[in-house]
């Protein structure tokens, strides 16, 4: 695995986070690589203001820190923690961070842009621009090849502007906008939305992972939550719009309520479902981080859990095996942690190297999911 990104009589010393022994993926990627050159081939002045919104691991911010005024925008938190570490790593000068639901700084002189995986995390975005930026700002974004579709160039000519697309190099493109479209009533962040066969009302930010209807995993998760009056403190790891947390609280009203992800708007929309469905009196927290680094003041008696097995692009599984880490060792004697996941992840094995085989049972399956049971 490649830790030393090389170019144009430059080299980065570059992470992803957290930082793994065994490490298999790079920190970069071409599309990286490719906006580089060319922000360099453009031969911007010294001194002017980079906006970089979804930096990944921080490689952009790092390359443009040393040149000009960088702010870089991204709704994940382990995003920013990379792009902090691998800043420091560097000796790169300081730079300035914001969520994706802060505004655009009225001041950029040029935007870059790693296309989000979410079409209405892009739609925000590119709002977003059109109502900040003036015609002559430039718009770049990448990606790989395959992922830029015609329609994804029809989102930037609605909601932005003129809009082409480069050559291919390395299987990457590029995407050249300007803001310049029709001007257009502000697409909300909100999508609010009712659960069937709930009594929930939902709001999900724009970056909310199935945020334009319950995916099925939580479907399935939310018919098989306990109803327990000795569950005194739950916590839902990688919360999303904290529907579970939601269910929890309903059946359980004696029950404090801690929700945790990796995404800010995620953070922010179980924030607002909680007070919503539960009320402002209810006790609970919500906190952006990855897993439950530094969090050991805890004692958790039931941890829901409804892992991803995606950072960024990538497929892996060492966030799953993090989170199950991490539960055990907030959870009181005798707590439980309450897991879903597609059935082929092997879910099973892991938290009976964790937990003890004897201390893993189903709780419930069906076709594509099952719902694991690990008592500590």
């Amino acid at each position: 695995m490649k830790t030393e990104l090389a170019l144009r009589e430059r080299t980065l010393s570059l992470y992803r986070y957290p930082q793994r022994h065994n490490e298999t993926l790079q920190a970069w990627d071409a599309g990286d690589e490719y906006l580089i050159n060319h922000v360099e081939e453009m031969q911007l002045a010294p001194g002017k203001h980079i906006v970089i919104l979804n930096d990944n691991f921080g490689a952009l911010s790092c390359w443009f820190s040393h040149q000009y005024k960088i702010t870089m925008m991204s709704d994940s938190f382990i995003a920013q923690q990379a792009t902090r570490h691998n800043l420091q790593r560097n000796q790169c000068p300081d730079i300035t961070f914001a969520t994706t639901m802060d505004p655009i700084p009225a001041d950029a002189d040029l935007v870059l842009i790693q296309l989000p995986k979410s079409n209405r995390h892009l739609v925000w975005q590119l709002s977003q621009l059109r109502s900040t930026l003036s015609e002559e700002i430039s718009v770049i974004a990448v990606n790989k090849a395959k992922e830029i579709h015609s329609s994804t160039l029809k989102l930037f000519e609605k909601h932005l502007g003129q809009t082409h697309t480069s050559l291919a190099w390395k299987k990457h493109r590029l995407v050249f906008s300007q803001a310049n479209c029709d001007v257009k009533p502000l697409v909300s962040s909100n999508t609010r939305w009712l659960v069937d066969g709930e009594n929930i009302e939902l709001n999900n930010l724009p970056n909310v992972y199935s945020g334009e209807s319950l995916d099925l995993g939580a479907r399935f998760m939310l018919q098989h939550l306990p109803q327990d009056e000795h569950i005194k403190h739950a916590l839902d790891l990688g919360c999303g719009n904290g529907v579970l947390s939601v269910k929890l609280g309903q059946l359980n009203p004696q029950l404090e309520l801690t929700c945790v992800d990796e995404s800010f708007m995620a953070v922010e929309s179980a924030r607002q479902n909680l007070q919503t469905n539960l009320g402002a009196a209810r006790e609970f927290r919500c906190i952006a981080n990855n897993c439950l680094d530094d969090i050991n003041d805890l004692d958790v008696d039931l941890v829901v859990c409804n892992p991803p097995f995606h950072q960024q692009q990538a497929i892996t599984d060492h966030i799953a095996w993090q989170m199950f880490c991490d539960a055990k060792q907030i959870l009181t004697s005798g707590g439980q942690l309450l897991v879903i996941g597609n059935r082929h992840l092997g879910y099973d094995g892991k938290l009976a190297r964790l937990f003890g085989k004897a201390k893993v049972k189903v709780v419930a399956s069906n076709k594509k999911f099952v719902i694991l049971q690990a008592t500590k």
